[in-house]
């Protein structure tokens, strides 16, 4: 997660929490002369509309006192969803035994994309199985990763 993120995580978990649900993570991009912040939120119970539309109003209100993003920005707020971006190594930890792609920052092996399933996190690597292959990524070289869905 870049610093700017890792500051806007830090600074909404404490009032998206309030709210009842978790903060799964969040997304810093930029897009023009703009910033797109989109936020993924998560609770035991699922997530409705209403959910987004509270964090959102929420997450506004706090942004507009705090003024954390110094240019124009577009503030999206969903669920994780069945492909679920992966943020941290615990919820890779939650996520073993789930198939799983993920994109390095620098090629491994000559290869920056990996697809397979998550069988395991040790220290501050997680390993991926495709077929009879494993393989140990560095978690901070994960650029970004996300659930593969079973239908």
């Amino acid at each position: 997660m870049s610093g700017k993120a890792s500051q806007l995580h830090t600074l909404l978990q404490p009032s998206i929490e309030a709210l009842g649900v978790e903060l799964w993570g969040l997304e810093l991009k930029n897009q023009g002369r703009g910033v797109l912040l989109r936020i993924y939120i998560e609770s035991e119970n699922g997530i409705s509309v209403d959910d987004c539309a509270r964090v959102s109003h929420q997450v506004s209100g706090v942004l507009d006192v705090e003024d954390p993003i110094s240019s124009e920005y577009v503030l999206e707020v969903s669920s994780p969803g069945m492909d679920r971006p992966i943020f941290t190594l615990e919820q890779y930890q939650s996520l073993v035994g789930e198939d799983i792609k993920c994109k390095l920052r620098f090629p491994f092996d000559g290869q920056r994309s990996f697809r397979g399933r998550l069988v395991a996190v040790e220290g501050d690597e997680i390993v991926l199985r495709d077929g009879d292959d494993e393989v140990l990524l560095p978690f901070e070289q994960i650029e970004k990763a996300s659930v593969v869905p079973r239908f």
